[in-house]
């Protein structure tokens, strides 16, 4: 009898080795980081539409505006139209805040970079800013903040024009404690219409932009004083310069 010849030990199967994923690590960020976009696209709705909103509509109420009522148990505010105030106000405002106002678009990199070289953000922010900051969101110092300024800038000045921007400033600005907008400080210190007020009174309202609080346009020290006199020169200047054209009214032919 033949012998059968040794049997082959069956071959075990080898498994392929998985393919290396090289786009693992962009899925893991995209993971993560969708939230956030998310997020940001809400956020970015959102402002646009209530930017939008307030383009036609006057802001009601902001927080500092709120915030210092439930401080002092009364604020004064009244709104006025653009052209229902003297020229003289816009411009003083702007030779005091932000005399590039009509150059740049949000952004006044020069007097940011001028800041900057003298260790102080002081100075480098334009009605524009202040505006985003003062309707928008709330006072402080923090990176969201900050942030969320930036972009709300950039949707302003796409979405308004300069002459509404500078109105809705003149309205919700702080011009002395409680006191918010032109209207209502005018007739505290100065008791007569905004359509009148001389290139004189409009500069000692605006000397007392950066700190309402402690400061008074009824009751300026000698060296704010002086400094009021500088804001009417240079608010005489801008005029003369046509460097205020896109938000002082057209002259009649």
């Amino acid at each position: 009898m033949a012998r059968r010849p040794p049997s082959k030990p069956a071959e075990v199967p080898v498994e392929p080795k998985p393919k290396r994923d090289w786009f693992m690590p962009v899925r893991v960020v995209v993971w993560l980081v969708r939230p956030f976009i998310k997020f940001s696209l809400i956020i970015l709705l959102i402002s646009t539409i209530l930017v939008s909103v307030f383009k036609w509509i006057n802001p009601p109420l902001t927080y500092l505006m709120f915030s210092e009522y439930n401080r002092l148990g009364v604020i004064r505010k009244d709104w006025r139209n653009l052209e229902d105030m003297s020229i003289y106000i816009p411009l003083a405002v702007a030779a005091a805040e932000d005399a590039n106002f009509c150059a740049h678009n949000g952004f006044d990199f020069d007097a940011i970079a001028t800041a900057l070289e003298g260790g102080s953000g002081r100075g480098a922010s334009t009605i524009s800013q202040q505006v985003a900051k003062n309707v928008f969101l709330w006072p402080g110092r923090s990176w969201l903040r900050k942030g969320l300024e930036t972009g709300v800038t950039v949707l302003i000045e796409s979405l308004w024009s300069k002459r509404r921007i500078m109105e809705v400033y003149l309205n919700v600005a702080e011009f002395d404690e409680g006191i918010f907008g032109v209207d209502a400080a005018i007739a505290k210190h100065f008791r007569h219409d905004p359509k009148d007020l001389r290139v004189a009174d409009a500069a000692r309202l605006a000397v007392v932009l950066p700190n309402p609080k402690v400061r008074a346009a009824g009751s300026l020290s000698t060296t704010m004083q002086r400094r009021a006199s500088r804001i009417a020169i240079g608010a005489t200047t801008l005029r003369d310069e046509g460097r205020a054209d896109c938000f002082l009214p057209k002259a009649s032919p």
